[in-house]
């Protein structure tokens, strides 16, 4: 772990939790924030509030996170020990409509924090409790009208299709996935073609791949100065912790060698593309990379620490390519135990992407299903996930 991550996340927290996330996404597809839920892992389990907000809010980049309680207990903590700094809070409509709640609310909005209404109340708000609400969530099947002044976001969506039909039905944002499912669509007949501002990093790709001597790499890297900038901002980021600034690709790759080059050349195509639409699809991607990373950190081979790092990453190449694994891997250079994971559902990796799939789908059932197969603690599971998601806003 990178010296730069917050302490608080190098230990097993929040064991009594279970952690989701989402991206909040407006029309033009860019990323609002990241929603993050909390739910008590058992029912008749408690909270320790004392370890939650203070390790929540090391990855709360001042207001980019949507924290959505799903315990009333910890929704009254925040209500009366709410963070220093200023973050989104959802509140359920029946809290909202809870009179004795009306003070705590308003209080939250006069320090700084954002309230999101979850649900609409059974009667109208009180208009200073109403005042405090600028937007609403709600389910896609929710036809009711949101209050005068409130906009609308649907939550729970899942595909593209869904988030299109969501914003023609009237909401300023969604909280969801563009992707649904493997991408199935039948591929063209014939080679592979890649889309060609991601021709050069496929390439590199496949050179790293083959030992190509670092002239030919330069060379194929200097068709596309914007990729080497972007390239060697990514190594000198504070997710990646080098010890020296990196100045060139001949110096990257003598620090890091071909084999762990790879990686950052994954990461380099997963996060090109040009399409705006693709921007959740990024967004996911490479949380999933660091997730995984993360989980990894118990193994011994660094080399599958990885290729857990780029399983996670190219677990979306389907849908950001737009061709099915079978194909993308006529061009793109996949390591064995990686492929078998995209392309069989099977081997080692599998159930770790699994496991990704229920926290993203904040399913708590899901959840702690994978946790108990791999013999995981849900401390040390969110853990990681807070520190893939402090690595990720570092990185973007």
């Amino acid at each position: 772990m990178s010296d730069n991550v917050p302490a608080a996340l190098g230990q097993a927290i929040l064991g009594s939790v279970a952690l989701g996330y989402a991206p909040v996404i407006d029309r033009q597809r860019n990323i609002l924030a990241t929603r993050l839920t909390l739910a008590p892992l058992r029912a008749e389990a408690g909270l320790d509030h004392a370890a939650t907000l203070p390790a929540l809010s090391a990855v709360w980049p001042k207001g980019g996170e949507l924290l959505s309680p799903k315990s009333e207990a910890l929704l009254a903590e925040l209500l009366t020990h709410p963070p220093a700094e200023p973050v989104q809070i959802e509140v359920p409509a029946f809290v909202a409509a809870d009179e004795a709640r009306a003070e705590a609310l308003l209080a939250l909005k006069a320090a700084g924090h954002t309230l999101v209404l979850a649900g609409l109340p059974n009667a109208p708000l009180a208009p200073a409790v109403a005042s405090a609400f600028k937007h609403v969530t709600l389910d896609p099947s929710q036809a009711a009208a949101a209050p005068a002044g409130v906009q609308v976001m649907h939550t729970g969506v899942q595909g593209m299709d869904a988030i299109e039909a969501s914003f023609k039905a009237g909401a300023v944002a969604v909280i969801g996935w563009p992707m649904d499912g493997a991408y199935n669509a039948a591929p063209a007949s014939g080679k592979t073609e890649i889309a060609a501002d991601l021709q050069v990093i496929v390439e590199l790709m496949s050179r790293v791949d083959q030992g190509d001597d670092i002239e030919r790499l330069e060379q194929t890297l200097k068709r596309d100065p914007s990729l080497a900038f972007k390239l060697l901002r990514y190594l000198n980021s504070a997710a990646f912790g080098l010890p020296v600034e990196v100045t060139s690709f001949r110096h990257a790759i003598m620090l890091l060698g071909y084999a762990r080059l790879k990686r950052w050349l994954a990461l380099l195509l997963t996060t090109a593309s040009k399409d705006h639409n693709m921007r959740p699809i990024m967004f996911g991607a490479l949380r999933r990379g660091l997730l995984l990373e993360e989980l990894a950190q118990s193994f011994e081979e660094r080399e599958m620490r990885d290729e857990m790092f780029i399983c996670g990453l190219f677990s979306l190449l389907d849908h950001m390519l737009k061709q099915p694994f079978e194909k993308l891997l006529q061009s793109i250079p996949m390591p064995e135990r990686v492929r078998q994971a995209l392309v069989d559902e099977t081997g080692p990796y599998q159930p770790y992407l699994e496991l990704v799939h229920a926290i993203e789908a904040g399913s708590l059932f899901d959840i702690r299903s994978s946790c108990d197969s791999l013999m995981l603690a849900a401390g040390e599971l969110n853990a990681a996930i807070l520190r893939a998601l402090y690595k990720a806003s570092q990185i973007e």
